[in-house]
């Protein structure tokens, strides 16, 4: 596992936040500091992320002061070399010289607590935010620009048949079984009569080494959050097919989760971190802060990339590099507008539910009970009452209700038996 570690104290002169420091910070973040009273149990936690744009809030938290500021100035936010690291750190735990908790693909803490991706002992796992709202991509190799994929992705099943009879392999990636990109891939596969279980090859490939993969020939497609899919058309080697928004607008991507043992033993300090990672959110979801996020994330201490190659669909604006651009889509990444922090319920019950269409849970699985026991939007919702974050911007109940995908199919998170029995291509078990 490589595994680089950035603190605090890299970017903040001095061990602890000069009152210069917490000023400025109270400047930018008007709606206050950490609450007075006893403060938090520890100072710091450590904190895993991947290269990924939608880990901004974590850098951004960093950056900017916010960790101090909510009394939690020691938090360390490491980067991990690929999901698989990230469970194998989290399996550790902190106090192993592991992480506590990390930016992380939504269904990962089910599948860890579940014990499903951790040799069959469960490591309870708790979500306490959402990170951001769509902005994923499915890119495809440049060979195929002429194929006349897209959205739809039905073009692809005949050459990829003929293709596997000349005995070639169809390599597609995602960056980790189960988890969010995976499902993206497999959804829009599925919706164009593709089956991702028997007429594609299912690789796991981390974010950062996809375009690499790409440029050498060894993958036809993948589906990977930002910047790596702008990158990609900005060295001409692939093209965008579409976007996850376009599958569906709004959707929920990465979260914050930290393990149980920690959230128990550290309660206010984790109300504290989250706090920092709030407002960071909102720091970062502003217009006139876009051009500064890309070039923090660009930094060689984070994404070691060119601005360029993250700001464009920070702000919506996207080459599709195949002739197509757009801008102003509504499709840029959303860190805290449209609820895009709060973490509903109802969005993991479809994350479980499609683990389930393709087999990586059974069938019997207690869907509600499940994400009962490991979404804590309870801690969200305290956070919010002592950052003091406007009503409007606190929704009312846990779910979104019905959600509608491109190919007009409804998930109703009180019904997912109805949304299975709706899909053609599964692999249930």
């Amino acid at each position: 596992m490589t595994q680089t570690t950035t603190t605090r104290r890299s970017f903040l002169k001095g061990a602890t936040a000069t009152a210069a420091t917490l000023i400025a910070a109270r400047a930018l973040f008007p709606s206050g500091a950490f609450a007075q009273g006893a403060g938090p149990e520890v100072t710091g936690a450590k904190l895993g992320f991947i290269a990924l744009t939608d880990s901004s809030p974590l850098i951004i938290a960093l950056e900017k002061g916010l960790f101090a500021k909510h009394g939690v100035p020691d938090v360390e936010v490491m980067k991990q070399a690929s999901w698989g690291a990230t469970r194998d750190n989290l399996v550790l735990g902190g106090a192993a010289n592991g992480i506590d908790g990390a930016h992380i693909l939504t269904p990962m803490p089910y599948l860890m607590s579940l014990g499903t991706v951790t040799g069959g002992n469960p490591v309870p796992m708790s979500i306490i935010a959402r990170l951001n709202l769509d902005a994923q991509a499915i890119s495809v190799s440049q060979g195929y620009k002429d194929a006349g994929v897209g959205l739809d992705s039905s073009p692809l099943k005949a050459i990829f048949a003929e293709r596997k009879a000349a005995g070639q392999e169809v390599n597609v990636a995602m960056t980790f079984p189960g988890g969010t990109h995976d499902l993206w891939m497999r959804y829009w596969l599925a919706a164009g009569g593709i089956d991702p279980t028997s007429e594609v090859s299912l690789i796991t490939v981390p974010p950062p080494q996809m375009v690499a993969n790409m440029k050498v020939g060894t993958m036809d497609a993948f589906c990977v959050g930002e910047p790596w899919n702008e990158q990609l058309v900005n060295q001409g080697i692939g093209f965008t097919a579409t976007t996850t928004g376009e599958l569906w607008k709004g959707h929920p991507e990465k979260a914050l989760s930290l393990r149980n043992e920690f959230i128990e033993a550290n309660p206010i300090a984790t109300q504290a971190i989250l706090m920092a990672v709030m407002e960071a959110a909102q720091w970062a979801d502003a217009l006139e802060n876009k051009e500064e996020l890309a070039q923090i994330l660009g930094k060689r201490s984070w994404f070691n990339i060119p601005a360029a190659d993250v700001a464009g669909r920070l702000k919506g604006d996207i080459n599709y590099g195949n002739g197509r651009v757009a801008t102003a889509t509504g499709l840029e990444m959303k860190f805290w507008k449209d609820h895009a922090s709060y973490p509903f319920k109802s969005h993991d019950a479809w994350f479980l539910t499609e683990n389930i269409r393709w087999g990586y849970l059974p069938g019997t699985t207690d869907i509600a009970a499940t994400v009962d026991q490991v979404n804590r939007e309870d801690i969200w919702r305290g956070a919010a009452a002592a950052l003091g974050v406007a009503a409007a911007d606190i929704p009312e109940g846990t779910s979104r209700g019905p959600e509608t995908f491109f190919d007009g199919k409804v998930f109703d998170p009180a019904n997912p038996t109805a949304y299975l029995d709706s899909l053609a291509i599964k692999a249930m078990v």
